[in-house]
C-alpha cells in the first residue's frame, strides 16, 4: 500500500494555535517535508516531537519532489507543512499535493489557524459571501484586471500584501473601488503585535502614506463587495469624469480600450458606450 500525504496547518504566529490532530499527526509520520527546518524544529521542539525533517520549499529541485513521492509510493507516511498556515494555501507544496493525487495516492487535510479566516471573521467588513485573491500581480495589465474584478464584485475579498506595498496597494484598490468602498487592514494576525484596522479604503490609503499605520509584518486586507445599489443607478448618477480617466490610465497600461471600457463599466455602472469614446472625440 503507498503512503499517505497529510496536509498540515502550522500556526500563523502564536504558537499554541496548533491542533491536537496535526500535533499527533507530525508525532506519528515518520518523516516531515518542511518549508524551512529550522522554523518547523521551534513548534516541534516546543510540543517534545522529534520527527526526522527534510526541507522542501518553492526553489527546491525537481529530485526533491521525485524523492517526496517515491517516499510515499514506498508505503511511508509523509506530513508537508509550510513556515505558517496551509500548505499550497499562497504557500509552496501545492505541486507535490497534484502530483500524488494524479497518482491515486491518498492526501489528507489537516486545517488549522489561517490567515484568511482570522481577518473575516476579526474585520466585520468581507460579509457572508467573500474571495479570497492571495498576492495581486505587482504591475501590468493583470493587475489592472484584477482590480477591476474585485471592484465588480457584489462579494467581499481577502488579498495579502507586502509590508513595502501596502500603500500603494490600498490606493490601488480606491482608485479602483471607490474610495468610500469600506475595507480593513490585518497586520501580524495572531501574534504579539496584532492590529486590525477598519475605515474606507480612502482613509486607510490616506493612513497608510502618511505614516500613521504601522507597515511591518505580515498583511492580509479585506475589501467590502460592491454595494446593492444597481449599476444602472450607479452609472446615471455617477460624474464620468473619474471612470473616463481609469480607462486612459488602462489603455496607457496596454489593455485596449474596448476592454478597458468593459472593465471600468463593469465596475462603476457607466455605460460602456460613454466610456469607449477617444479623447479626442468627446
Amino acid at each position: 500500500m503507498s503512503g499517505r500525504l497529510f496536509v498540515v496547518a502550522t500556526p500563523i504566529g502564536n504558537l499554541s494555535d496548533v491542533t491536537l490532530r496535526a500535533l499527533e499527526v507530525l508525532r506519528e509520520v515518520p518523516l516531515i517535508a518542511a518549508e524551512d527546518t529550522r522554523l518547523t524544529h521551534r513548534l516541534l521542539a516546543r510540543h517534545g516531537i522529534a520527527t526526522r525533517m527534510i526541507s522542501f520549499h518553492a526553489r527546491s529541485t525537481a529530485g526533491r519532489l521525485d524523492e517526496l513521492l517515491a517516499h510515499l509510493r514506498g508505503g511511508a507516511d509523509l506530513a508537508l507543512v509550510t513556515d505558517a498556515g496551509t500548505p499550497s494555501v499562497s504557500d509552496p507544496g501545492e505541486e507535490l499535493v497534484a502530483a500524488w493525487g494524479l497518482e491515486g495516492g491518498t492526501v489528507v487535510p489537516i486545517p488549522g489557524a489561517s490567515a484568511v479566516m482570522a481577518i473575516v471573521a476579526g474585520s466585520g467588513v468581507a460579509g457572508p459571501r467573500w474571495a479570497f485573491e492571495g498576492f495581486l500581480p505587482r504591475s501590468g495589465r493583470e493587475r489592472s484586471e484584477r482590480l477591476a474584478r474585485i471592484a465588480a464584485d457584489d462579494r467581499g475579498t481577502v488579498v495579502y500584501e507586502a509590508p513595502g506595498r501596502v500603500a500603494a496597494t490600498l490606493t490601488d484598490l480606491a482608485r479602483a473601488c471607490g474610495a468610500e468602498r469600506p475595507g480593513a487592514v490585518g497586520r501580524e494576525l495572531t501574534k504579539l503585535h496584532e492590529e486590525i484596522v477598519r475605515g474606507t479604503l480612502g482613509e486607510l490609503a490616506g493612513r497608510a502614506r502618511s505614516g500613521e499605520l504601522t507597515l511591518r509584518g505580515e498583511f492580509a486586507l479585506v475589501v467590502g463587495g460592491r454595494p446593492e445599489r444597481s449599476a444602472q443607478d450607479v452609472g446615471r448618477d455617477a460624474d464620468p469624469a473619474p471612470a473616463l480617466a481609469e480607462v486612459e490610465r488602462l489603455v496607457a497600461g496596454g489593455l485596449s480600450r474596448g476592454e478597458a471600457a468593459k472593465q471600468v463599466s463593469a465596475a462603476t455602472g457607466i455605460p460602456r458606450r460613454r466610456l469607449y469614446a477617444a479623447p479626442d472625440s468627446r
